[in-house]
């Protein structure tokens, strides 16, 4: 068979925004934006075992998420097509991001299912390839592949590698599951920031246009971005409901950690360079 590995083991790291502007919307409704996406060291893992007989499963249970709706099922299922692959999957998803938390999780398993399995299966596809496949699962997929913390524009596909300085962050969950699509098709959210030149990011001030519907249409997030944002600046990432601040120390963040009321749930995690599959595609 030539294939000399069977098994694999990955991570799939959350990523922030560290801003979120909508400049706009296309005309089949998709919104223009632009952020800026880090990656962070707070992972789902997937495990990866290769299967004779074209079969891609799912082995784990995910509450809330059927088998045909799992993005991994349906990245899996995608290279399959692409590349006429007989060759199947078992996948055993260890979930730790939170779902609807702006953290990327379900786009972040679909880009590191689409660069294990182009390892497993042997398929050789370029990773400008599989951002293509990615976006085609979601938006924020092609950003996982591409590997690096990135400036991204248009729907979130255009990425320019933006380096960044080391940074530790505290994340905060709140209990709600935001519904992203409400939040893009609300009526007052901001459509219109000027757009942002990326070598100005450093000069403008920033912030998350999608935070005030958020807010308004959940309180609780609110209450987090009020409690976090007594020890630096607290925003939203994604379409939330995960709100972060950003320090410059281990020690700083987990001394407001350390404060964080008991019916809060959160991490401190710490700002990576580059994806830890940064390495894997061709």
């Amino acid at each position: 068979m030539g294939n000399a590995i069977t098994t694999l083991s990955c991570a799939a790291p959350a990523k922030l925004n560290l801003f979120l502007h909508i400049t706009g919307r296309r005309a089949d409704g998709y919104h223009l934006l632009q952020t800026l996406f880090r990656f962070i060291d707070f992972s789902d893992t997937l495990h990866f075992t290769l299967r004779e007989d074209g079969e891609v499963r799912r082995v784990s249970a995910l509450d809330g998420v059927p088998q045909e709706q799992d993005l991994c099922v349906r990245a899996a299922r995608l290279l399959q097509q692409e590349c006429g692959c007989s060759l199947g999957v078992d996948i055993v998803l260890d979930k730790r991001i939170p779902m609807g938390g702006g953290l990327g999780g379900g786009s972040s398993d679909a880009a590191t299912t689409l660069l294990a399995l182009n390892r497993l299966w042997n398929l050789g596809l370029s990773r400008a390839r599989l951002m293509q496949l990615g976006l085609s699962l979601g938006a924020d997929v092609p950003v996982f592949v591409f590997g690096e913390n990135a400036f991204a524009e248009g729907v979130g596909e255009q990425l320019q590698a933006y380096p960044l300085p080391d940074a530790w962050y505290v994340v905060l969950f709140p209990p709600v599951h935001v519904a992203t699509a409400q939040v893009f098709a609300h009526p007052e959210l901001t459509r219109d920031t000027i757009s942002l030149r990326i070598r100005d990011l450093l000069l403008q001030a920033t912030h998350n246009d999608l935070q005030p519907v958020v807010c308004g249409l959940y309180p609780i997030v609110a209450q987090y971005l009020a409690w976090l944002g007594q020890f630096g600046q607290a925003r939203m990432t994604g379409s939330g409901a995960g709100v972060f601040a950003e320090f410059v120390s281990a020690e700083q963040a987990q001394a407001v950690f350390n404060q964080l009321p008991p019916d809060m749930r959160g991490i401190v995690a710490r700002g990576l360079p580059f994806h830890p599959l940064r390495d894997f595609a061709a």
